[in-house]
């Protein structure tokens, strides 16, 4: 493969319609800094996300500019131990560990009086376990899938599916990360150690939901957004208001829908020979009509939360942009093309950092 200048034939996937992900995230960044002709002297640098014109076609590949991609974690990691990196994610730890921190924040704000600090060490003490069990989550999750990922194009090359890592190195590695999660969870009261033991239980029956049902995105949401019960009973020590952090809970589930519904549509066709129940096969064409109705109901929980928690009016007036984020990403998406599924997913993050500016300013102006 020659990069910086010259050309750079890459897969073209003719089922999926783009071309093939696991390939330029392994080998190349692709970014755009100009688009002209093929017959012209420069050939097109193209980025994810952008869909193909029938000129830019050769066969069943298109040619393009790219650049190496150097990631964080071949920079960093030492070269024995990037199958674990891989393995538990931690290059994507940033914006993953965002989406599962995000429920537990607004808990903390919502169960922090009006007009007073939120405890920050809370929010630095979850934000650290988040990593953990996310990364745990992963490595878990990878473990359950070997024989469904050995089908799925972008999962070829993950650690357990090529090799470099065994079963049981996995497993040991798992055990691991929950022996640095221990210390962190002790430090919370008795009612959040429970909860905190529960959660794990639920990130290890997460993978078993494929098998089982097409709503697996769903019990994922239970999970990923447990933390708007951890959250409020860290602050509070009880569950006694159910009316305001359930529906911060059921808030977190709708957008856990939203996202992983987009994201489910990269996969279909291999989930679909796969025999994986997939929501994005469950909704076919009336997906975007499903996503509304799960933006609505987040949108809608959240402001009924706020209200039970009286709330001030920036964080209503915050709900605006929030809710328009979660209709672009409904509306936006190519759900016929995986790539641009994912990059919308991508964008997901910023609607948790959008409640959580609307709840802090809702706290301030009482």
């Amino acid at each position: 493969m020659q990069v910086l200048g010259t050309s750079v034939t890459i897969p073209y996937d003719t089922r999926r319609g783009n071309f093939n992900r696991a390939y330029f995230e392994k080998q190349v960044s692709l970014r755009r800094t100009h688009a002209q002709p093929l017959q012209q002297k420069f050939l097109p640098v193209l980025k994810p996300g952008l869909s193909l014109s029938p000129s830019l076609l050769r066969d069943k590949s298109f040619v393009c500019k790219a650049s190496p991609v150097i990631s964080w974690v071949d920079e960093n990691v030492l070269k024995k131990l990037k199958p674990y990196a891989e393995l538990s994610r931690i290059g994507a730890y940033g914006p993953a560990v965002r989406l599962h921190s995000w429920p537990a924040f607004w808990s903390i704000m919502l169960a922090t009086k009006p007009g007073t600090i939120p405890d920050l060490k809370l929010f630095g003490l979850y934000y650290v376990m988040s990593f953990i069990i996310f990364t745990s989550g992963c490595v878990s999750n990878d473990l359950a899938d070997i024989k469904y990922d050995s089908k799925v194009e972008r999962c070829k090359t993950r650690p357990l599916v090529s090799g470099e890592i065994t079963p049981v190195q996995g497993w040991l590695f798992w055990a691991f990360l929950i022996s640095l999660l221990i210390p962190l969870v002790l430090q919370l009261n008795k009612l959040c150690i429970a909860l905190a033991a529960v959660e794990q239980v639920l990130w290890l029956a997460y993978p078993l939901m494929k098998r089982v049902t097409y709503w697996t995105p769903a019990f994922l949401g239970l999970v990923q957004s447990w933390g708007a019960t951890l959250g409020w009973a860290a602050v509070k020590g009880n569950l006694n208001d159910v009316h305001i952090f359930l529906p911060v809970h059921i808030a977190g589930i709708c957008w856990t829908m939203v996202y992983e519904t987009i994201y489910a549509h990269q996969d279909k066709n291999e989930d679909k020979e796969a025999g994986v129940k997939s929501i994005a096969l469950l909704f076919g064409d009336s997906s975007r009509t499903w996503l509304l109705g799960f933006a609505t109901i987040c949108i809608g929980s959240l402001m009924f939360a706020g209200y039970n928690a009286n709330m001030g009016w920036p964080f209503y007036l915050s709900m605006i942009p929030a809710y328009g984020h979660l209709l672009w990403q409904t509306y936006a998406v190519d759900l016929s093309n995986g790539l641009d599924c994912y990059m919308k997913f991508r964008t997901t993050k910023w609607f948790g950092a959008i409640v959580m500016a609307g709840m802090v300013l809702g706290r301030i102006v009482y």
